[in-house]
């Protein structure tokens, strides 16, 4: 498979690791949109949100623990937990990650 997010959750390209267990992996984006932006993957390769099922749902779930203990760690107040889902939504890498923002007002995503 050549999927970046898969290589890095290999360690087979470096990054800047934010957190890490046995089915997670969360990591500094390098082009930050925010003060504090971290990228969360599982380290299943998934997709996108379509592919969510019953057999691999629990590391959704996963992915938003992470999400609660980074923010613990960095002192996050307030933050942004975001996923997009297809190129029009602008997805860029096929592999499931959700965006941790935060660090400055985001406002409206509408």
């Amino acid at each position: 498979m050549d999927c970046i997010f898969c290589k890095i959750a290999a360690g087979e390209i470096p990054c800047k690791q934010a957190y890490e267990d046995g089915d997670v992996l969360a990591f500094y984006d390098i082009n930050p949109q925010a003060l504090v932006h971290i990228l969360i993957i599982p380290k299943a390769h998934i997709g996108g949100a379509e592919e969510i099922s019953p057999e691999n749902s629990a590391l959704f779930g996963k992915c938003f623990e992470a999400a609660a203990k980074i923010a613990g760690a960095l002192n996050l107040k307030d933050f942004r937990v975001v996923t997009n889902n297809g190129a029009s939504a602008g997805q860029t890498v096929r592999h499931l990650h959700f965006h941790l923002l935060a660090g400055r007002a985001l406002g409206s995503m509408g």
